[in-house]
């Protein structure tokens, strides 16, 4: 772990883990490696086990390979396997508000049910969500469930699609790569979601990833043989009969479901896969513009976090820059700051939007996220600094915070000045069970943590930049 040794000079500013770069070459990577490491959060958010996306789109692109898709296709297929969640975390408040039970759980159980059939539907309903205590509050909440079914399943999926498919368009991608997130759950008889599509009307990609992602979810949950039992049962109704024949080719490839065993062997294979020239600078724009992507798909997570990303990477970088840190330094910092709360994606909203204090069960949950975003973050070879920092912004300076009880001398001072940030917006935002607080309400609670919690040279440098933005 980095220790702090910006004390004098330049070279202060680079402790181990943060050496200045001097050969930009040696700091790139792949689009898909980032992409695919980011997609364990997507998982963690649809309630899925990390590297479902990966596996899901293992399987596509071997399906893309069956039915001979131009080069062209294959890379806009490639891409949006990988980003067929993006849009997961802005329903979730919305999927907990109408279950009233553990988001996550609901999306998960979702995945295996046939959510079409009236009577599997039925019982998804009695098994995730909270009906009540009586009899009467249960028979209620059931009729309600079932008036208002096809409308509160539309809301929720175009919430979902509509964001998702914004955000492939924002980091650049293709129409059709957005196009065929947004599409991701129709049908092929025409029962789908969000618009009804039929048959071919449904986008290729669309068809091929809604029977991957399918595939993956019955292949971790139930094994191979019910796998192929479920696309047999489901081909014409959910699933276009081609690709369900083309599917069958795989059912035979040992390899294939060897390495569907483990994520990261999975992930492995998928960035193998990847169509060529897509290395990127750790430095570039687009590292960064994929940086704000997944920033505001944290931040959709909860309505009370809307601009939480945002907000603590603003102050975190003035922060930096009142302390006059390298531009090199600066950009770590940014990126670090719009992914930090990406773990977040693994707690339930019934936590996070939570109007009352949480018990220690709940907290201890909550003290957790910082662990998955090591965990996310790790997988990105060129993100040692990123993945540092971001992972050790609840960490202070006596020891006392969260997950790993880092001290003083264990944080770097971009951890430190992460930290700061975090605490400041956290103060400054409402809460379910606070409003604001004032700025001078902030920089009070913040002053009393400081120096034995909070850096002060960072606290400083915070107080510097509220002054000079009066």
């Amino acid at each position: 772990m980095p220790a702090n040794l910006f004390q004098n000079g330049e070279d202060d500013f680079y402790p181990s883990g943060l050496r200045k770069r001097q050969d930009s070459s040696d700091h790139t990577l792949q689009r898909g490696e980032i992409l695919s490491a980011l997609s364990y959060a997507l998982d963690l958010t649809e309630g899925q086990d990390m590297g479902h996306t990966v596996k899901s789109a293992l399987l596509g692109i071997k399906i893309g390979a069956l039915i001979h898709l131009s080069i062209e296709d294959q890379r806009d297929l490639y891409y949006a396997l990988l980003l067929k969640d993006a849009g997961c975390s802005s329903n979730a408040a919305r999927v907990q508000q109408i279950f009233q039970s553990n988001d996550l759980q609901v999306k998960r159980n979702l995945k295996t049910t046939d959510w079409t059939n009236l009577w599997e539907g039925f019982k998804y309903v009695r098994q995730n969500a909270h009906l009540g205590d009586s009899l009467y509050e249960q028979t209620e909440r059931l009729f309600q469930f079932a008036v208002h079914k096809k409308g509160q399943a539309l809301e929720i999926v175009q919430i979902r699609c509509q964001r998702g498919s914004e955000i492939a368009e924002y980091l650049g991608f293709s129409p059709k790569c957005a196009q065929a997130i947004y599409s991701l759950d129709e049908h092929w008889d025409g029962k789908g979601v969000p618009q009804k599509l039929r048959a071919e009307e449904i986008p290729l990609f669309s068809r091929v990833m809604n029977l991957t992602q399918t595939m993956e979810v019955f292949f971790s949950t139930y094994g191979k043989d019910a796998t192929f039992d479920m696309i047999e049962k489901r081909s014409g109704t959910w699933f276009d009969p081609q690709l369900v024949q083309a599917a069958r080719e795989l059912q035979q490839d040992t390899a294939l479901w060897a390495t569907m065993q483990d994520a990261d062997t999975t992930r492995q294979a998928v960035m193998d896969l990847e169509p060529p020239g897509e290395t990127l600078s750790i430095d570039s724009e687009q590292v960064t513009l994929i940086c704000e992507g997944f920033a505001s798909i944290i931040d959709a997570k909860s309505p009370w976090t809307a601009r939480h990303s945002e907000n603590v990477t603003l102050a975190a970088t003035s922060i930096a820059r009142q302390i006059n840190l390298p531009p090199e330094i600066i950009t770590t910092i940014r990126h670090a700051a719009l992914l930090h709360d990406i773990g977040k994606l693994a707690l339930p909203n019934s936590i996070l939007d939570k109007n009352g204090p949480l018990t220690e069960e709940e907290f201890d949950l909550v003290r957790k996220h910082p662990y998955y975003t090591l965990q996310i973050l790790k997988r990105i070879s060129t993100f040692e600094d990123i993945t540092e920092i971001a992972a050790s912004h609840h960490e202070r300076l006596d020891g006392h915070g969260y997950f790993r009880q880092l001290s003083a001398t264990e944080l770097s001072l971009p951890a430190r000045i992460l930290a700061v940030a975090d605490v400041f917006d956290a103060l400054r935002s409402s809460r379910p069970y606070r409003d604001a607080l004032t700025l001078e309400e902030t920089l009070d609670i913040m002053r009393r943590d400081t120096p034995h919690s909070l850096c002060p040279e960072a606290f400083g440098a915070l107080e510097q930049w509220c002054n000079s933005a009066i």
